[in-house]
């Protein structure tokens, strides 16, 4: 097992719990019927969290790390708006495209605040799994691959934390390791424990061994998509059904919310955990997932 393989786990566990958890918004679809064994009818289409995590994943292989000018051109370039990227995504990125300097454009978004969304946190687990291991490197390359497109500290801090957990859940599974929720938790805040998303990750510790409803009650579930509303449910989530993908990527959807963006964060780390099969990504639900486009495979 390399850390590149780690990296393509985690980009299947995202980019399947992305483009599963976006079938819960179209009508009819149950819930229900997906946890007695019956998913929704496929093909899955993926959204922007799967498209940019993809030239996240193609950085790594290619370069083995991030460089944030080449970063922003492969997001301004290869975005699709049908993807479902917000308003403000589209505007940042068109700029880039046009030739505007990315740090201007993302210092410039909401006011001259930047974005606190959790668009930063949604694509880079797979960073977290290159690093396993090594969660300063994580930390810093998660740091440079969120001021791309997001300037506000608590989105920084969001993609932080879930690349640190990527990282940490990847250790445990190269070394065979146990890992409780705990400890998952406890080094997320060794790392992030500033600003309300640094707060909510440490609610999100006392809540363990709570139902799913009442953790996305008091951390949120991304309703609004903000770092701080979305990150502590996602590692609440991610600690508690870490043997368990499916099971992770179901309490997403019971929790309703920015369901393809929650199951893109858990699923990421959690698959850098249990792979592919058994109690990791169902080769079903891999199969039924669009496939991924050219850049992102490899």
């Amino acid at each position: 097992m390399t850390h590149l393989q780690l990296c393509r786990d985690s980009l299947d566990g995202l980019s399947v719990g992305d483009a599963l958890g976006a079938q819960f918004f179209v009508p009819g679809t149950s819930v229900s019927e997906l946890v007695a064994g019956r998913p929704p009818a496929s093909p899955w289409p993926w959204t922007d969290d799967t498209e940019m995590a993809c030239s996240v994943f193609a950085e790594l292989r290619d370069f083995g790390k991030i460089d944030q000018d080449r970063l922003a051109s492969a997001f301004a370039h290869r975005y699709e708006p049908y993807r479902g990227y917000g308003a403000g995504s589209v505007v940042l990125l068109r700029q880039v495209r046009d030739g505007a300097a990315w740090q201007q454009a993302a210092a410039a978004a909401f006011d001259g605040k930047g974005s606190m969304g959790n668009g930063a946190a949604m694509r880079v687990a797979p960073i977290g799994a290159f690093h396993a291991g090594d969660t300063r490197t994580a930390a810093l390359e998660a740091m440079r691959s969120a001021e791309v497109t997001h300037a506000h500290p608590e989105a920084v801090l969001g993609a932080i934390a879930v690349a640190v957990a990527a990282a940490e859940v990847g250790r445990a599974r190269l070394s065979g390791a146990g890992l409780e929720p705990a400890q998952l938790l406890d080094a997320v805040l060794d790392v992030v424990a500033t600003g309300q998303t640094g707060a909510g990750i440490a609610r999100a510790r006392s809540l363990l061994g709570a139902s799913v409803a009442e953790a996305s009650y008091e951390l949120g579930n991304g309703a609004r998509p903000l770092a701080q509303t979305t990150v502590p449910f996602t590692l609440w989530a991610a600690a508690t059904y870490l043997h368990d993908y499916p099971r992770a990527i179901i309490a997403c959807i019971e929790a309703g919310g920015d369901v393809d963006t929650t199951a893109a964060i858990v699923g990421g780390i959690v698959a850098t955990f249990t792979g592919i099969g058994d109690h990791g990504v169902p080769r079903a639900w891999l199969t039924a997932r669009e496939p991924l486009p050219a850049f992102g495979t490899g």
